[in-house]
């Protein structure tokens, strides 16, 4: 896997469930769960590898300057404590020395920039909405002013209205606070609307990567074309659904040489023999014998 995130962008990770979209998200912030681990390869934070930083360090790193938002808001917060507890408690451990009202004024300021009364960190999490746990989540996310925001699939639990303002809200939200963010969805609607550019996922690799328009109006890799032929037509004149054959591979034991072997409509030799390498077109990184 090969991604890079400029400065203030909004990078889309996309791709169907279970190619390694969350994963990647985790190993940024080195959170994997056992037996999961980083084996070889870099992540580099402004020069610095995380996937060898001593665990003090990284703690320290963690929030203060990366953030992740995570797919679940109920389930990430914890349901014995009032809000104001579990900010409080986020952010005192890494900065002790301020004092339980000070962190209190804090965690307001920042509810009251995402248009939430400060009178809500009273509440515990199951008197709130959905989309209220979910900007909550938000808010401890940016209550330490991280510069990268890790959004894994945020809108999975939200209503069609809901998800449309939270997209507004991080849209604000990425340029109040000069955000770089990851936003890690099956959604190609959300992207659409929000990314900047796109990184498509499949079979744990990136099969192509390059700005969200060009992606749309001419995409390259032939898993790419096969996803967005898969959104539904609204104007309702296709006279049936496309559907991409197969199934994903396992990733425990991938097909030899390119994973999407298997299901491609366009599959050569050297596929079924020999990983593609990243080639540049059009000013894209494809991961495709095709432009080789």
């Amino acid at each position: 896997v090969d991604l890079e995130l400029r400065q203030g962008e909004v990078m889309g990770l996309v791709g169907e469930s279970g190619c390694g979209k969350s994963t990647l998200g985790f190993s940024i912030l080195r959170l994997l769960r056992p037996p999961g681990e980083i084996v070889e390869g870099e992540i580099l934070y402004h020069g610095r590898d995380l996937a060898r930083m001593e665990e003090k360090e990284l703690l320290s790193l963690r929030g203060n300057n990366i953030s992740m938002i995570f797919q679940d808001p109920l389930s990430s917060l914890n349901p014995l404590f009032r809000i104001d507890e579990q900010f409080i408690e986020t952010i005192k451990t890494h900065d002790p020395q301020i004092s339980k009202q000070e962190a209190f004024d804090k965690a307001a300021q920042v509810l009251e920039s995402l248009g939430i009364s400060p009178e809500r960190l009273l509440e515990y999490p199951h008197q709130m909405s959905g989309g209220m746990r979910q900007r909550i989540m938000i808010g401890m996310a940016l209550v330490l002013d991280p510069d990268l925001l890790i959004a894994d699939e945020p809108t999975t639990s939200l209503d069609v209205i809901v998800e449309a303002q939270f997209l507004d809200l991080l849209n604000e939200l990425r340029k109040q606070y000069d955000l770089t963010i990851l936003l890690i969805t099956h959604n190609l609607g959300v992207v659409a609307q929000l990314a900047d550019r796109i990184t498509v996922m499949y079979g744990g690799t990136i099969a192509e990567t390059g700005d969200t328009g060009s992606i749309f109006d001419n995409p390259l890799h032939p898993y790419t074309q096969g996803l967005l032929a898969s959104i539904p037509n609204i104007k309702l004149d296709q006279p049936e659904l496309h559907t991409m054959e197969g199934a994903p591979p396992d990733l425990v034991d991938p097909p030899p040489g390119c994973v999407f072997h298997p299901r491609c409509p366009r599959v050569m030799d050297v596929c079924k023999k020999e990983s593609p390498k990243n080639f540049r077109k059009d000013g894209r990184i494809v991961r495709c014998w095709l432009y080789g």
